[in-house]
């Protein structure tokens, strides 16, 4: 059985705390879920991660359901979250059902997460009527980041956190059954997850949150270049893998890969007859 919405509520119900991590593909999927994770995001951050863009802007409806389908074929029993792309629910009510509903028919996830409070609360009001579970997202909305003007810390001002804690309120109306607070002053993100009855998961917003978020690559130190001060390195997967390939590299070229081991031999009676049919024709 996958973790369901009623099982998370569950978890902040009695006071613990849910891991949630990015994936993007089957084989990190897997193992996150064979490690026990409740919840898997397929994030719209695989644009940066996996694709190269400079930000999540670019990401297509297309490339995440095709992200999706890989995770959920990889994860039997997490519960995996989507996220609906830039402008993929923006623009009507209509298009934006249609696009979540894609995630689940289409890529199988069981919910869908989108960004924005106040404003998008219709929209998440009309998608939980038709039974699509939506997660909400305030806070630091990458997909706004030309807006916000960069990757910034929000909620700093009164009236700033006055505005999220309308946008969180807004969202637990709608029916949102989660909410991520991102990049969030400690005490704002405390006082939304003591305000609000749903989980909070956070990320970079302070230990007060019902649950964590991390992607999957900074958890294993495989992001390369500048790495968020919320991100949290548990191994140096990067060093190890630059090591074996280094070594490999070698390896191949000093001729001492591959070695009859990893070869495959043909049974002696078939080498000599093979011979004898040589010789037969020279």
């Amino acid at each position: 059985m996958r973790v369901s919405i009623l099982d998370l509520q569950s978890m902040k119900d009695r006071g613990e705390k849910i891991a949630m991590v990015t994936a993007y593909d089957y084989t990190s999927a897997r193992i996150v879920d064979d490690a026990g994770m409740p919840i898997i995001l397929v994030g719209d951050s695989l644009g940066m991660v996996m694709l190269g863009y400079d930000t999540t802007v670019p990401v297509t409806m297309d490339e995440m359901i095709h992200h999706t389908k890989a995770v959920v074929r990889g994860a039997q029993k997490a519960h995996v979250v989507a996220d609906l792309p830039f402008m993929s629910y923006q623009a009507d009510h209509a298009e934006a059902m249609r696009n979540a509903g894609r995630l689940l028919k289409e890529g199988g996830a069981q919910s869908v997460k989108l960004e924005g409070g106040v404003t998008l609360a219709d929209t998440v009001h009309r998608m939980v009527r038709a039974g699509i579970p939506v997660m909400g997202h305030i806070g630091l909305t990458p997909q706004s980041v030309n807006q916000l003007g960069g990757f910034k810390v929000q909620g700093r001002t009164s009236k700033a956190a006055v505005r999220l804690l309308e946008d969180a309120r807004a969202l637990e109306e709608a029916g949102a059954y989660a909410i991520v607070l991102e990049t969030i002053p400690l005490q704002l993100s405390q006082m939304i997850t003591e305000r609000v009855k749903i989980p909070t998961i956070g990320i970079g917003s302070g230990m007060h949150c019902d649950g964590q978020v991390q992607v999957f690559q900074d958890l294993l130190g495989l992001t390369t270049g500048y790495l968020p001060r919320h991100a949290a390195k548990y191994a140096d997967l990067g060093a190890v893998i630059s090591d074996a390939v280094k070594r490999y590299v070698g390896d191949v070229k000093g001729g001492t890969f591959p070695t009859e081991k990893h070869s495959f031999l043909l049974k002696p009676e078939v080498v000599a007859a093979l011979t004898a049919e040589a010789v037969e024709h020279k």
